[in-house]
């Protein structure tokens, strides 16, 4: 009998652990192959994780975790990218320290997996600008860029007007390194829950 991945969000462990999984890189394919900047607001537990997971482990070139799927003979696994993941998925935000000190964190945790360095980890906007611009320099590729549950700072403190103008304006800055940067994104997903107009920029929707 086929396992179910009841709670599981990493694509590498469904996968390689054979649990049962529906295949979406058909969409996936047409998605990264129609546009650069993608929004997708969701509910949580609405799959926004996996998907994210799976576009990441597609862009780093593990052929293996998708044999047999639709974009497998589709896709050029010759070329690996640099991929960039952030998530505010767990953890609760009650202070902008608090979204400070999380973001401090990923930083850091990139800048350890893509073995780069950041001159101010402090100064977030730089410290990411910095982080996309080595990437693409050392990898000799576009970076992908993938931010899960991208509002999650400002929906946990929503009742709580002044701290959430604070986590806003934080992720406000730190997102615009994304447009700043746009030139050396080959492909950028954020998922959240808030709702977003059409034709919002990244540093709008905060």
């Amino acid at each position: 009998m086929t396992k179910l991945p009841t709670g599981i969000q990493t694509f590498s462990e469904i996968r390689g652990d054979n649990y049962a999984y529906v295949d979406k890189t058909e969409h996936i394919y047409k998605l990264i192959n129609r546009g650069k900047y993608y929004f997708l607001s969701r509910p949580r537990r609405f799959g926004k994780s996996l998907l994210i997971d799976t576009i990441s482990e597609l862009f780093k070139g593990s052929k293996e975790y998708f044999e047999g799927l639709y974009i497998y003979d589709k896709w050029d696994w010759s070329v690996k990218y640099p991929v960039i993941n952030i998530s505010f998925g767990s953890g609760y935000f009650a202070t902008k320290e608090e979204t400070l000190q999380s973001i401090e964190d990923q930083l850091r945790q990139i800048i350890r997996e893509l073995d780069l360095e950041c001159d101010n980890i402090r100064n977030i906007y730089g410290c990411f600008s910095d982080i996309i611009w080595a990437a693409h320099r050392k990898y000799g590729q576009k970076v992908v860029i993938l931010v899960d549950e991208y509002d999650k700072p400002i929906i946990d403190v929503i009742s709580n007007k002044p701290v959430a103008s604070e986590n806003r304006e934080i992720l406000g800055s730190f997102y615009s390194a994304i447009k700043t940067n746009d030139k050396y994104v080959k492909f950028a997903m954020l998922t959240g829950g808030k709702q977003v107009q059409p034709g919002e920029s990244l540093q709008q929707t905060e």
